[in-house]
């Protein structure tokens, strides 16, 4: 199965619908914990699904029981946290979440994890990721930068 990922940060509107619909994207998987903010822009909630929906016939499901708690989140951001202890801190409760069981048929082909960090490295969307291959799901996966 095909999964991508991508954060909107650093990125204009033209430039993030134009990587999606390049790519093949079917349906953006929001994981983000707050996806209200007004520091979003284009990527608020229902901004972004009218926006995928109109400019890239592209489908918009919020999840967050793929995001970070606040507490977990606050730590690391706020607080000048530690990425390892972050990363294992998520993973975990990736693990009390079951996710990998609640969400095995649930992701489809051409799914997009979405969160705002630019990169990959230290955004909780590749853990998502790499947490969902170590139990066994085969994905093929693209982070879109």
């Amino acid at each position: 199965m095909q999964l991508y990922t991508i954060g909107f940060t650093k990125k204009s509107a033209e430039v993030f619908f134009t990587k999606m619909i390049e790519a093949g994207v079917k349906r953006v998987v929001d994981v983000r914990l707050n996806n209200v903010s007004q520091l979003a822009g284009f990527a608020k909630r229902n901004d972004l699904q009218y926006f995928l929906k109109k400019i890239a016939s592209i489908d918009y499901v919020h999840l967050t029981d793929l995001a970070p708690t606040k507490k977990l989140l606050d730590e690391y951001k706020k607080h000048g946290g530690d990425w390892s202890v972050y990363e294992d801190g998520f993973m975990d409760l990736m693990r009390k979440r079951s996710v990998a069981d609640r969400f095995r048929d649930f992701l489809l082909n051409g799914d997009c994890l979405l969160c705002s960090e630019e990169l990959p490295e230290h955004c909780h969307r590749r853990l998502v990721v790499e947490y969902l291959m170590s139990k066994q799901i085969e994905l093929r996966v693209r982070h879109i930068v």
